[in-house]
């Protein structure tokens, strides 16, 4: 049954979306920047494309803003890493977190959350096709195909911002505890089909899951097992991930245990990570489809399933 619905996800419409998001018309996906003719920020304009599509798929999405700034650039740290704190004196934005429901039938107050940040580098001006248009769009894709089912248990899908100050998954997962929600499985799909030029070169299609919990670990073997079952086109690895940081940190620093993260590689070898070079050009399309099929899986194993640490199987 789950193989039938892997093929509903669309190479082309993964396409459609990669580059419109982050090569035409949207170069940036940031606060601070405005394209020649508009007027509002390309952040924005990202948004009512995301918002757009989903409400296409008839869930119901709610809009949240935040108020947020652009980092600084500080070309004296390690060349991926050159955003620094804003100033206190230095603009504040509006941007938005925007998240799907689709509601489950049976047990709809166990969640499951898909997470992606849709923001590009503030502090540089860089498409973000791997980090991270490629996971807003693989979110994009999962939506229309889990919209169309029939799901046992709510899915959750946020859309948030990553590479502004402050991330706003903070807020999401610190509503969710608030509301004492009960999250079975957190995702976080960030830098999907993000890998080495050798790789990229000799079309390998990668994909890494990390976990920072035991619970994640447990998550993350699962994963591995589904991915050896339903993708193994995929070089897929599990791998620590030591520092609780990222969208999936905020939820975990929430309460949230059962959490893990999504990626093209680790080590991370993408070259062009943080930096003007991360283009459109450079996206395998097949590689991202196919860890959205990925994705797609663990989503309707846990949905069948639920996930209980300790006694859960694949």
């Amino acid at each position: 049954m789950i193989t039938k619905h892997l093929d509903s996800v669309s190479a082309e419409r993964i396409r459609r979306d990669l580059y419109y998001l982050c090569c035409d018309p949207l170069p940036f996906r940031k606060v601070n920047h405005t394209r020649p003719g508009q007027t509002r920020h390309s952040l924005a304009e990202a948004e009512d494309y995301i918002l757009g599509e989903l409400r296409a798929t008839g869930m119901e999405v709610t809009k949240t803003m935040h108020r947020v700034q652009a980092f600084r650039c500080d070309s004296s740290k390690p060349l991926h890493h050159w955003y620094s704190a804003p100033a206190p004196e230095d603009p504040f934005y509006d941007a938005a977190n925007l998240e799907a429901v689709k509601p489950g039938q049976s047990q709809p107050e166990e969640i499951i959350q898909l997470i992606s940040h849709k923001d590009s580098m503030s502090w540089i001006d860089s498409p973000g096709t791997h980090d991270n248009a490629s996971g807003t769009v693989a979110n994009l894709e999962l939506a229309r195909v889990l919209a169309a089912l029939p799901l046992q248990r709510t899915v959750r899908i946020l859309f948030c911002n990553e590479e502004h100050t402050p991330w706003t998954s903070r807020f999401a997962a610190e509503a969710a505890a608030a509301r004492q929600d009960r999250i079975i499985a957190v995702l976080n799909v960030d830098s999907l089909d993000g890998k080495s030029d050798a790789d990229m070169a000799a079309g390998v299609m990668t994909h890494a899951i990390g976990y920072s919990t035991d619970a994640g670990k447990e998550m993350a073997a699962m994963q591995l097992h589904l991915a050896l079952r339903y993708t193994p086109q995929l070089q897929t690895n599990v791998f620590y991930k030591r520092f609780v940081n990222d969208d999936d940190g905020m939820f975990i620093k929430a309460g949230f245990a059962n959490t893990v993260m999504h990626l093209g590689s680790w080590p991370y070898g993408d070259a062009e990570y943080h930096l003007p070079g991360d283009t459109f050009a450079r996206a395998n399309i097949d590689n991202l489809a196919m860890s959205t099929r990925l994705i797609l899986a663990c989503v309707l194993t846990f949905d069948k399933q639920g996930f209980h640490p300790g006694t859960t199987t694949a």
